[in-house]
């Protein structure tokens, strides 16, 4: 089966789609491109799909290039025949591959070599025939007694035969087909203590649980527990079944050898089959959960970056702090840095700091009309919320503060990025305002932080760095893609992310824009080593709002820019109308003469006219817009306040595979558990939360001294 045949299948695709999205990937363009902008060679496949196509075709290709290897290597050792050519290509996995190409694999010196340089391989060939009804076994072993061999009796001569054989039925494809697919069903994984302590993995000192049930994340949670030396971990395989396998495979009754050849079964399983497919499938439940956990994070980490903006206030950031004490940093609305400080006000006592802290920060708000205020969620974020609140009705009209979450932010401030961003701060200043402008624009601010810092995964550490990083990379770069943006005032950072740029171009712009301003796309082809095809990638996804063309500011690529031009003359409109908005019916005079017939008459595809026309009528839309917007408090509670039963709001901070934790302004995340999400029966929490949704919640249960809040999304019953 071939690779178009196979991806097809698999992803239920057209094989014209799939064709086209393989040529445009081996062309070099980038997936939010093709996604955005070559919707009628591709179904209109949206970026997702495109990226887990893009993964299926790497990995039938590395697929291919290991084939070709292995048939190198077969013809080699002149043993590449019809029939074993003809498996190698219709394996699909790459343990299929391995389990065939297993008993010509180079090995090491084994007990089935050995026994075949003592000339023992004739003898084992016997034995597994199992024709030979005259003779006894020891007529059969007599020939092969050598001393200076080292097989001086009909034992040794038998038992280095049965080596032989046991090594040719663990090397078996069909074989180890058939008890992996045993051990994945019926499997039992057991788990025990391993020191006499307490820890965190005490559910799992006397825990079993079948292969086929267990969740990624208890697969993980072991996996960890055993790493550090907490659990001893077992994989429990029937064994008879497993052996049964084996017997009907190899086994025929009726020959004086046919009980040699069941002790080779028996032995190739306990000694090498079993070991090895123990591995196996442990390799494989890692693999399967760390797949799930990355979807996870995945998920997680595009909700959060695509939360919606707090727009339009100057933001005063407070990195709260005790014995140094907050660092604070007012920015403007552009996320502009206005003033930097520091006020001593959460340690008991201290009247006098506190005082001067207050003014300070009293005069700083009123100075800069500061109506906007984010607490970094870290060490002394609850006095310093208190203390803030305490100011509010001194403060401009409507000021009102959030809790943000400093994960990363720390990370960010000692970098090298923050240092040339802003050198004449500190690391701690630097924090501050980063806090503020997370708040402002989560997408703008985030993007300059690893993504495995944000804190919205689960086991993340457990998890292959290179798998993890190639998908929250393909994360960021969606969710920047899909909003836009704005050159003029984007970091290196943000701009590193659209389609075709990268850190060297991104640097080049900024420079550039420094410089000479950046007035028009056009002028981006001006910036060093932005060649054609950069410029064809990234184009649609920048925006230049004092550009002199409005479709600079909108989300029309510039290939596209004279069918949206004859769009407009075609319903009555000209450009100009876009720039003050008076489009309000441009959609109608569209529907009436007809999406087809106008996408003919413009000579372009369908999609791509409802693109424009979308974009027409919303220039440069956020689609950040349309969300539920954040929670700004005025309030303060704390969690000796929370009682069961207490309705509240909160805001969904990360959603793991057994619940949610939900930020319900008390410092403390309480956790809705799956079961407590939805009256029907749900897999995965992510069927009805995502990250930043804003949820009505009711408390369960609270345990002060433990920090833990439970949750319910379920109303009490009257």
């Amino acid at each position: 089966m071939d690779m178009l045949t196979i991806l097809c299948k698999e992803f239920s695709l057209q094989p014209v789609h799939c064709q086209n999205v393989i040529a445009l990937i081996d062309d070099g363009n980038t997936i939010p491109f093709i996604a955005r902008y070559r919707k009628e060679m591709t179904g209109s496949m949206d970026d997702q799909l495109l990226r887990e196509v893009y993964e299926r075709l790497m990995y039938l290709r590395n697929l291919d290039k290991r084939r070709e290897e292995i048939k190198a290597s077969l013809s080699e050792q002149g043993v590449l025949q019809e029939e074993l050519a003809a498996k190698l290509t219709a394996a699909v996995i790459l343990a299929e591959l391995e389990d065939i190409y297993r008993p010509f694999r180079p090995k090491r010196r084994t007990r089935a070599t050995i026994a075949k340089e003592k000339g023992l391989e004739p003898l084992s060939l016997a034995l597994l025939m199992q024709q030979e009804k005259q003779k006894s076994l020891a007529e059969l072993a007599a020939p092969f007694l050598d001393a200076e061999k080292g097989v001086t009796t009909v034992e040794e001569a038998l038992a280095g035969a049965r080596d032989i054989i046991a090594e040719q039925m663990s090397d078996d494809a069909d074989v180890r087909k058939a008890v992996r697919a045993l051990a994945n069903q019926r499997g039992v994984v057991q788990t025990g203590k391993a020191k006499d302590e307490d820890s965190v993995y005490a559910m799992y000192y006397d825990f079993k649980q079948d292969l086929r049930t267990l969740p990624g994340h208890r697969i993980l949670a072991i996996n960890r527990g055993e790493r550090e030396g907490f659990l001893k971990v077992s994989t429990n395989l029937d064994n008879a079944a497993s052996v049964a396998v084996l017997s009907k495979a190899f086994v025929r009754e009726g020959s004086v050898t046919t009980a040699q050849v069941q002790m080779a079964a028996d032995d190739a399983w306990q000694r090498l089959i079993s070991p090895s497919i123990e591995r196996e499938v442990r390799t494989e439940l890692t693999d399967k959960a760390s797949t799930a956990a990355v979807q996870v994070f995945r998920k997680n980490l595009h909700q959060l970056l695509m939360a919606p903006p707090v727009k339009g206030r100057v933001t005063l950031g407070v990195d709260p702090g005790f014995r140094t004490g907050c660092k604070l940093a007012v920015v403007d609305e552009n996320g502009k840095v206005l003033a930097t400080g520091v006020g001593h006000f959460t340690l008991p006592g201290q009247d006098a700091a506190k005082a001067r802290a207050k003014a300070d920060i009293v005069a700083l708000c009123k100075k800069f009309g500061v109506n906007a205020i984010a607490i970094g969620n870290g060490t002394a974020s609850r006095e310093a919320e208190q203390f803030i609140v305490s100011l509010l009705p001194e403060l401009p009209q409507g000021a009102a503060y959030m809790i943000v979450s400093e994960a990363g932010a720390s990370v960010y401030s000692a970098s090298k990025l923050a240092a040339e961003e802003f050198p004449q701060f500190d690391v701690s200043l630097r924090s501050a305002v980063s806090i503020a402008r997370r708040m402002q624009d989560p997408l703008a601010e985030l993007v300059k932080i690893d993504p495995k810092a944000i804190g919205v995964g689960q086991y993340q550490h457990d998890l292959k760095e290179s798998e993890l990083n190639e998908a929250l990379k393909g994360v960021v770069e969606g969710c920047v893609n899909s909003v836009g943006v704005e050159v003029s005032t984007a970091s290196a950072a943000l701009l590193s992310y659209v389609a075709g740029i990268g850190p060297a171009l991104a640097k080049n712009i900024v420079a550039y824009r420094e410089e000479n301003g950046i007035k028009s796309r056009a002028e981006l082809k001006k910036v060093p080593k932005l060649g054609p095809k950069a410029f064809e990638q990234c184009a649609g996804f920048i925006r230049v709002a004092d550009s002199k063309n409005v479709l600079d500011a909108t989300a029309v690529h510039p290939e596209s820019y004279d069918a949206a031009k004859a769009l407009l003359a075609a319903l009555g409109y000209a450009l100009s109308d876009v720039r003050a908005g008076s489009l309000s019916d441009l959609q109608t005079r569209a529907d009436e003469k007809g999406i087809k017939a106008l996408a003919a008459e413009l000579a372009v595809g369908e999609p791509t006219l409802r693109d424009i026309l979308r974009e027409l009528q919303k220039p440069g839309r956020d689609p950040r817009d349309d969300l539920p917007k954040p929670i700004l408090r005025t309030d303060v509670l704390d969690i000796k306040d929370l009682q069961p039963g207490m309705e509240l709001m909160g805001t969904v901070r990360n959603v793991i595979d057994f619940g949610a934790f939900v930020d319900i302004g008390v410092h403390q995340d309480g956790l809705v558990h799956i079961s407590r999400m939805v009256t029907r029966f749900i897999k995965h929490p992510s069927e009805v939360l995502k990250v930043g949704d804003i949820v009505k919640v009711w408390v369960v249960e609270v345990d002060v001294k433990k920090q833990r809040i439970a949750l319910t999304m379920l109303p009490p019953k009257a």
